[in-house]
């Protein structure tokens, strides 16, 4: 299955960003295999709103971090085993899909440990002085049959879980007695493993041992089956010689008995910068992840958490991280649609970066579709119209061009919709002053730009008169100032634009430096400015701005 590519707007979008964003994803579908998805990493507006109700076209979906988390880097294709099962299912296991570590899990995936090749490895390994304990089983007459592939010539009681001790009769019968006498174990609990010596057999049986193993797939006299089945002794046939049984049937020891039930847990929305760095230190070489609910989700490496992220993202309408979605520098960005300045964007390789001086990212987006020989749907032609007439202010913006104005009149005849009747639409759509908090309105369509040495951000709201903006202007100021502080920024500026006469007012909280060296007519003191046909936050105000900072103000 392929990967979706998600197409981004900015943070607090403005129409451009997202009808942008919707229409880009349209092209890319239609021109590209993949599956390609517009989103936004911000909250609607109403002049968003009313551009997309009009031609009914969906808000794109809300995805706030695009951080890479555990639950992409985690590997879902488990391996696991139940804590009744045996080691020698445990290490086929390990073996056949060339794993280290095997979680055990029951009742619905619920997770108990793990079992590693290294503790089955230490359990095995003979230790000196400890040839008793090595010699100890805790299992089943049915699972040591399973793990040895035996055949039973009779068994009793199978299922019951026992501890066993194994022993192997390759002596003669006068040193067999001696040696059950220096190591005594119960005979109810004793395994023995023999060939074909009939008289080891026969003692055996006679003590009443629990389990007697033959060797080597040799044939059994029927004298010793049926004396075996009227002693109640377990006897069975094994296929390998008597060193490979004994160590076969110690591998028949329940996982219960062996795994770790010391285990790291991770949730898989922890991030993977995180994790890193909290494993950095940790010994274990496999990771668990689980849900609240403790079941097993997924298991991951280090390994796993160095691959690059496997999320593939579009910018359209900004190419500067600080306007990106959260986490946009963590994974892979593979193109950029725009018309802003160039900012601080970095890629691991070489990427498509178009970048025209228009009034639009939407008259990007429509001209690739044109150059294309591609005719958009009305719905989608509407759209983009949507995104030029909003940010060119129907072509009255001093960013529209030549270019703005062909795409335009294409879009209209695709359209059924004339600019001017679609302006009528966005901007009588209600007072953005007016219908939301002051919190809101420095948030809606907020940029953040860093030059020499300061950080600062603008925001701009377009309103029909500045009526709602005067009744409001104490409010914003507050809001713009708790705004600014938080985030630490040397000044926060917020443009309100009246579409109709085309002018401006601006209001300024921070740095007196700055708020000295503006020359243009304050209306409050070092408060709101008027800013007479100054309607672009791109081509007129940012360029003032950056000047006053490169001529040495601090």
């Amino acid at each position: 299955m392929s990967r979706v590519t998600h197409i981004f707007g900015h943070r607090n979008p403005d129409a451009d960003a997202i009808c942008s964003a919707l229409a880009y994803a349209d092209f890319k579908r239609r021109t590209e295999e993949g599956e390609f998805q517009a989103a936004r990493c911000g909250n609607s507006n109403a002049r968003i709103d009313a551009i997309l109700d009009h031609f009914r076209v969906g808000l794109p979906p809300f995805i706030g971090d695009v951080t890479p988390r555990l639950r992409e880097a985690m590997s879902q294709d488990l391996v696991t085993i139940h804590p009744e099962s045996t080691c020698a299912e445990a290490l086929e296991l390990i073996e056949r899909n060339d794993i280290q570590v095997v979680p055990v899990i029951e009742d619905g995936d619920h997770l108990l440990g793990q079992v590693s090749i290294f503790q089955l490895g230490r359990y095995f390994v003979p230790r000196l002085g400890r040839a008793r304990e090595m010699r100890r089983v805790d299992t089943s007459i049915g699972s040591i049959v399973d793990a040895l592939k035996a055949t039973v010539l009779h068994v009793e009681d199978p299922d019951r879980l026992e501890e066993l001790h194994v022993r192997v009769g390759a002596m003669d019968i006068r040193s067999f007695d001696r040696f059950t006498e220096e190591e005594y174990i119960e005979p109810s609990r004793s395994v023995i493993v023999v060939g074909d010596r009939w008289d080891i057999q026969q003692r055996s049986i006679q003590l009443g041992i629990r389990l007697l193993v033959i060797t080597g797939n040799l044939e059994v006299e029927e004298e010793v089956i049926e004396r075996a089945r009227s002693e109640g002794v377990s006897l069975i046939v094994s296929p390998y010689d008597s060193a490979t049984t004994a160590w076969t049937i110690r591998a028949a020891t329940r996982v219960s008995q062996v795994m770790s039930d010391e285990i790291v847990e991770f949730s898989p929305e922890e991030t993977v910068s995180e994790v890193l760095r909290r494993t950095a230190t940790m010994g274990p070489a496999v990771f668990m992840v689980t849900a609240d609910d403790g079941r097993l989700l997924g298991i991951f490496t280090r390994r796993d958490l160095l691959r690059p992220s496997s999320t593939r993202i579009i910018l359209v309408d900004h190419n500067e991280l600080s306007q990106a979605v959260p986490g946009a520098e963590a994974v892979e960005i593979v193109e950029v649609v725009d018309h802003h300045r160039l900012g601080d964007l970095r890629t691991m390789d070489p990427i498509l970066f178009i970048n025209r001086p228009v009034g639009s990212t939407c008259t990007i987006v429509a001209d690739l579709y044109r150059q294309a020989g591609i005719s958009p749907s009305r719905e989608m032609a509407g759209v983009m119209m949507g995104g030029l007439v909003s940010d060119t202010l129907n072509l009255r913006s001093p960013t529209s061009t030549e270019m703005d104005r062909s795409i335009l009149a294409w879009l209209e005849e695709l359209s059924g919709v004339t600019g001017s009747e679609l302006a009528e639409i966005i901007f009588s759509s209600g007072s953005v002053v007016g219908r939301n908090t002051p919190d809101h309105v420095i948030t809606l369509d907020r940029k953040v730009y860093e030059e020499e040495g300061f950080r600062f951000a603008i925001s701009q709201v377009e309103e029909i008169g500045f009526g709602e903006f005067w009744e409001r202007a104490d409010d914003l100021m507050e809001a713009l100032d708790r705004c600014r502080r938080a985030e630490g920024l040397e000044f926060g500026a917020l443009m309100v634009t009246d579409i109709k006469e085309q002018d401006s007012l601006l209001l300024v909280s921070g740095s007196e430096r700055v708020t000295q060296a503006i020359t243009y007519p304050a209306v409050e003191e070092g408060e709101v400015y008027e800013l007479k046909g100054v309607v672009s936050r791109k081509k007129q105000l940012l360029p003032f701005i950056t000047g006053i900072l490169r001529n040495g103000v601090g």
